[in-house]
């Protein structure tokens, strides 16, 4: 067994803890899991949130609801939670919702740009709920457009990569070289899942765009092909703690959303593990 091997299922036994925790509410001690104490999770410098397209099953209700159960405070919007032609008046009560439940919607997304009309569109949405940030795949002609929408609404929109059967942005180097020479607040959403389907390294892309990277998809996957396929956080091939320890070196300032894809109909269970995972590997390394 490798080292790294031999880390990874450490790991993955923390995060078996971690799991029961957070499906629970039992209070784990130090002595079942020194990797899960209160002081080391207060440490840790990253913000982790929930990619609501996790739970594109389930209702808004049940979507805050396990969100909250699995001790995550900020959470993007996928449109079948908050419809992209919603009123100003739903949105407005879909964020209070968001709000009564003691979580923060910081963005929407992904969200796709293919004409001028879904890009002002996106924008009026994203400003209308108080977005931070759109995760948004906007064709190339129409990055023009979405440079002067971003400096007129003081909105950034992060471009999510769809691996390599992707055709506008298959990893997080071709979205770098269409936005490089635009404004600083259009940047990357690296999704760690596509970019490792792409074969390329999610840690080393982190570092390489450091200026750029405005928000994280974090997964794992089954092998680093195209034909890679999500699985529980610390059971597939990205080497995560790698990744973790790229974003804290980095500063990496934004969030960190689960976007779990498996067992979509039952995706709680999954869902806890692959969070107890890497909050068992930020404590260890924080």
């Amino acid at each position: 067994m490798t080292g790294q091997e031999h880390a990874r299922r450490q790991f993955l036994k923390a995060a078996g803890f971690g799991a029961v925790a957070l499906l629970t509410g039992a209070n784990i001690s130090p002595g079942q899991a020194r990797s899960s104490t209160a002081s080391q999770i207060k440490n840790q410098r990253l913000k982790l949130g929930m990619a609501s397209y996790t739970l594109r099953k389930f209702n808004l209700d049940d979507t805050l609801a396990m969100t909250k159960q699995v001790g995550l405070k900020y959470i993007v919007f996928k449109d079948f939670h908050l419809p992209l032609d919603s009123s100003p008046e739903q949105i407005k009560a879909v964020v209070k919702k968001v709000e009564d439940a003691g979580l923060e919607l910081y963005g929407g997304g992904v969200i796709y740009m293919r004409n001028e009309n879904q890009v002002h569109n996106a924008f009026n949405y994203a400003k209308a709920a108080g977005m931070k940030v759109i995760i948004g795949v906007p064709n190339h002609e129409l990055l023009p457009l979405v440079n002067k929408k971003v400096q007129a609404y003081d909105i950034k929109v992060a471009i999510h990569n769809h691996g390599p059967t992707d055709k506008v942005y298959p990893t997080p180097a071709s979205a770098y070289e269409r936005i490089k020479d635009l404004d600083k607040r259009i940047g990357l959403c690296i999704d760690i899942g596509h970019t490792m389907r792409a074969n390329v390294d999610p840690a080393d892309s982190a570092k390489k765009f450091t200026d750029r990277l405005l928000d994280v998809h974090i997964k794992d996957v089954t092998q680093a092909t195209a034909r890679g396929r999500t699985i529980e956080i610390g059971r597939g091939v990205i080497d995560i703690p790698k990744f973790l320890k790229t974003l804290l070196e980095i500063k990496y300032s934004g969030i960190v959303s689960f976007e779990y894809e498996k067992d979509a109909d039952n995706p709680l269970a999954g869902l806890a593990e692959s969070v107890g995972y890497v909050k068992g590997v930020l404590a260890a390394i924080s």
